[in-house]
């Protein structure tokens, strides 16, 4: 059995768009969100919202991603992994809408730091309170 630790950040993404691939066929627009840690992908799904309104009327959205579409979308989220410098611990959202048969997509990549960890890495007696002052 292969650990996901040993799986690179592009295949483990690969995963998650051939899980959700499913799901992205139904929606015409919403988020697709990644939780990294320590370079691996834990949680992830997609935010949308199912149902629209107009003139006093909710209706479901009735088109989702073609095939094509799906494609390009995993293409372009794979290829923004290139942006994401010497951080292992985030979240990367996809923000995704199918205009005029295009689908656009943006990308947010979040680095997140603990604190806690920096204090064990740099022990109070190696940093003086001269430097901490503000």
């Amino acid at each position: 059995m292969i650990k996901l630790d040993q799986l690179s950040l592009v295949r483990q993404l690969d995963l998650v768009f051939k899980e959700l691939e499913n799901e992205l066929s139904g929606l015409s627009s919403g988020t697709v969100f990644v939780q990294i840690r320590n370079n691996v992908i834990g949680k992830f799904g997609i935010r949308h919202n199912p149902l629209s309104g107009r003139n006093g009327v909710m209706a479901p959205v009735e088109d989702g991603l073609n095939t094509d579409q799906l494609l390009s979308f995993r293409a372009m989220a794979l290829e923004s992994l290139k942006h994401k410098r010497h951080w292992t611990h985030g979240e990367i959202s996809y923000d995704f809408v199918v205009k005029q048969g295009l689908i656009m997509v943006d990308a947010i990549l979040e680095s997140n730091y603990n604190m806690a960890n920096l204090m064990i890495r740099y022990p109070r007696s190696s940093v003086s309170e001269a430097t901490l002052e503000f």
